[in-house]
């Protein structure tokens, strides 16, 4: 008889007889086909669940799909846990009300915000914060418009000055007509905010290379660009995104580029953590409806990616068996 292994299901340990997955499943009175199974972080496809074998130590992740989406799919970044994978921006609505009209939508639970100096000519001029209330809503002070790490460093110290926050979103752009981000720079300005206990979450090119080299400096969430900020072109390449979201230790989302909801699809499809978007629900005809499609879109590439999607064949392989036609 074999020994049984050890392994970790859900993140809790587990000793098992089990030989395969399918049998693991079977052993916990679940049924293969209504579950979804990542085994050592890879997305292991139902149809080969009775042929991947156990190993002692094996890591398995097993979910399975509730009424409403996946309630308790949760993410992580620095600590705190969010359910919605959608993450707005706050420019370019015609006012706060649309705005805020836009994030309820959307379902999101975080708002990227950016600091600006106060109008003291008007002080009771509408605020923000009059419409979104930061205490329900978790407000991420972002860096728009710094082209140095020093200009970065100094928005967000004032940032934490003016409400106390440390998760803070970090992007230092190289030039004005790309808004492509000047990698030297944000990895410079990761490193300082990191020492100041800052908790950055960092917008940066579609660069594996790159990406790990914010991680190890201190960067507590990835954010590739699908697109040029503001463009609407889509995910433009899948496969760099693709190989961050397979090297990186902290969430990764995609940032800047989506234009409508089967892009923000496609990032989730890759097994990305998230999506941050501004002007594609802002632009949009209609923001509020493009809010709730931008909902949906996202929870619908997380399922998709946590289903596992089929294999891609050369060929043709038809629905219907072939055998017994008339």
């Amino acid at each position: 008889m074999t020994a049984p292994l050890n392994l970790t299901i859900n993140g809790e340990p587990r000793r098992s007889a089990a030989a395969t997955i399918a049998e693991l499943v079977t052993e916990l009175g679940l049924k293969p086909e209504k579950v979804a199974v990542e085994h050592n972080g890879v997305i292991a496809p139902r149809s080969t669940l009775g042929e991947v074998a156990l190993a002692e130590g094996d890591a398995l992740e097993i979910v399975h799909f509730v009424g409403g989406g996946s309630d308790d799919d949760t993410w992580t970044v620095a600590g705190r846990t969010f359910r919605s994978r959608l993450i707005v921006g706050t420019g370019k609505y015609k006012d706060f009300a649309e705005n805020a009209a836009a994030l309820e939508a959307s379902g999101a639970e975080i708002v990227t915000v950016a600091v600006r100096r106060v109008n003291v000519s008007d002080p009771s001029a509408p605020m923000l914060t009059d419409f979104i209330d930061p205490k329900k809503v978790t407000y991420l002070p972002n860096t728009a418009g710094c082209f140095t790490a020093e200009d970065a460093i100094r928005t967000l110290r004032l940032a934490r000055e003016a409400g106390g926050w440390d998760l803070v979103k970090l992007e230092v752009l190289g030039e004005a007509r790309t808004l492509y981000p000047d990698m030297r720079e944000t990895l410079r300005a990761t490193e300082i905010l990191a020492n100041e206990g800052f908790k950055p979450m960092v917008y940066c090119t579609d660069d594996p290379i790159g990406a790990k080299q914010l991680e190890e400096a201190g960067a507590v969430a990835i954010m590739p660009l699908g697109a040029p900020i503001g463009s609407g072109l889509g995910i433009q390449n899948r496969v760099t995104i693709r190989l961050i979201v397979e090297g990186a230790k902290v969430p990764v989302l995609v940032d800047a580029g989506v234009g409508t909801a089967s892009d923000a699809t496609v990032a989730m499809e890759l097994g990305c953590d998230g999506i941050l978007m501004n002007t594609a629900i802002a632009e949009a005809k209609d923001p509020i409806r493009m809010a709730r499609a931008m909902k949906h879109a996202v929870q619908a590439g997380r399922d998709a990616y946590l289903a596992g999607r089929m294999a891609t064949r050369k060929y043709a392989d038809p629905s219907s068996p072939l055998a017994g036609l008339i």
